[in-house]
């Protein structure tokens, strides 16, 4: 993946000035698009979305003032600048007051233009910069993947190699609530981390929230009149994303109609606005996420064969909670830290050890999202220095217990089924609160010798 050039489109009836500029903007690194009329100017620079347009105020059959102000008025995000032998202030206030960047005045120096276009797209980098540390500092997200798991770990060195290649197709699995958008926004660093430059755009649309019409409008935005509610020119996400990463979240939520369409986008690094004819790059890295069984949904019709080969090539797995047990109080800790910081409850430290044992054993059927979700209740909600068992929700603490049962004096599994370790930890815990602590007791509880219990009560952590 390719840093890209700026681009300029460059409009001037004077084509000796036409030639000058145009071999000096390219030696400066630009992509210049070269016009003398002006007479189809509006429809190419919205088709090819310029970063700056150099402007004459006098061409042929147009006045330079109105094609700036529908340039400004048609939702174009280009920056004019003005080009005129014409050195009256009434000119250059006219061309401001219209939306122009800056205003130059013939005859200019080449290294002037030079300067000029620099500095415009200089002060643009830095905008995008402050908006994004802006949300930054104002949604509470992490980006980093938390944990020291085998399979965290794994994962890890799955994203380091996938950035180091510039992949610009990722498929990101796992059940809702497992963190799908914040390894998406790892993988997001990661790739940026690779390049030089400044800040890359990562956007997220979430693919089951809106009708496929809109949906559609949204990743590929739209000129101008193409149908009855567009009334201005729309940038699609593609096109806004430029170099960074656009996530595609429930992918799996999409119509098979759309579908066919982010196919070709993604085989072709291109796409078209509705109603447009412009072949648009798309530079950005393209994730998608799901927590559905895709090869599910392939086989019953509901997803795109073609398009899950496609996205399948590199597909990044998120276990769930209940299966990295060991990142439970990593995770416990970080989102104490992160909430105590954001409500300033500076007085809650850590989590006890009994805590610790009860968050270990839970299943957590929503994942992360879940876990996230009870410390923040407990930061807000609790005057205490350390969580403990009595500050967590009651159903944390409900383990399912197995019913007496049956002729064969057993018990009967539940129909859900239960973690044959949670199983023991629990009777293990429960006959030694029974005996209070007296191991040898416990032991004949459980018929069990008592360095079998020992071994058991040093696995479990008790």
């Amino acid at each position: 993946m390719l840093k890209p050039e700026p681009r300029i489109y460059l409009l001037d009836d004077d084509e000796l000035v036409v030639q000058l500029l145009s071999r000096a903007l390219k030696r400066e690194g630009y992509q210049v698009k070269e016009d003398t009329t002006g007479t189809r100017a509006l429809a190419e620079i919205t088709a090819w979305s310029p970063h700056v347009v150099l402007l004459d105020v006098k061409l042929p059959g147009i006045n330079g003032l109105d094609l700036l102000q529908e340039i400004t008025t048609s939702g174009l995000t280009a920056e004019v600048v003005m080009l005129t032998a014409d050195d009256t202030a009434e000119t250059a206030i006219r061309a401001m007051k219209l939306g122009a960047a800056d205003y130059l005045t013939k005859p200019f120096n080449i290294e002037e233009v030079a300067i000029v276009i620099r500095k415009i797209l200089e002060k643009e980098s830095l905008k995008q910069e402050v908006d994004h540390y802006r949300r930054v500092t104002s949604e509470i997200f992490e980006r980093d993947v938390i944990g020291t798991s085998e399979s965290i770990l794994a994962l890890r060195n799955k994203i380091r190699r996938i950035a180091q290649a510039h992949v610009t197709t990722v498929l990101l699995t796992g059940e809702s609530g497992t963190g799908k958008e914040v390894l998406a926004r790892h993988i997001h660093e990661e790739i940026s981390g690779t390049f030089e430059g400044g800040y890359r755009p990562f956007i997220a649309i979430n693919c089951a929230a809106l009708p496929e019409t809109l949906l559609e409008s949204e990743l590929f935005g739209h000129e101008k009149g193409s149908f009855t509610d567009a009334k201005t020119l729309k940038r699609g996400v593609f096109e806004q994303a430029g170099t960074g990463s656009v996530l595609l979240d429930e992918i799996g939520d999409m119509k098979t109609d759309l579908q066919a369409k982010l196919l070709r986008v993604l085989e072709g690094r291109s796409f078209r606005r509705i109603g447009g004819k412009a072949e648009l790059p798309v530079m950005a890295t393209v994730m998608a996420a799901t927590n559905r069984d895709m090869a599910s949904a392939v086989e019953k019709g509901l997803f795109r064969r073609d398009l899950f080969y496609r996205l399948n090539t590199f597909s990044l797995n998120l276990p769930p909670l209940r299966e990295r047990v060991e990142d439970i109080p990593l995770l416990a800790m970080h989102f104490l830290r992160m909430y105590a910081k954001k409500y300033n409850n500076q007085a809650l430290q850590g989590i006890s050890k009994e805590a610790r044992e009860i968050l270990n054993s839970y299943r957590w059927p929503g994942n992360i999202r879940e876990l996230k979700n009870v410390i923040e209740r407990i930061v807000v909600l609790e005057n205490t220095e350390q969580i403990l068992p009595r500050h967590l929700p009651h159903e944390l603490s409900e383990r399912k217990r197995p019913e007496a049962v049956g002729k064969s004096g057993g018990f009967l599994l539940p129909a859900e089924g239960l973690s044959l370790e949670d199983l023991e930890t629990d009777l293990i815990r429960q006959a030694l609160e029974r005996t209070q602590n007296n191991k040898t007791a416990a032991a004949k509880l459980l018929n069990m010798t008592y360095d079998s219990l020992r071994y058991h009560i040093k696995k479990f952590d008790l």
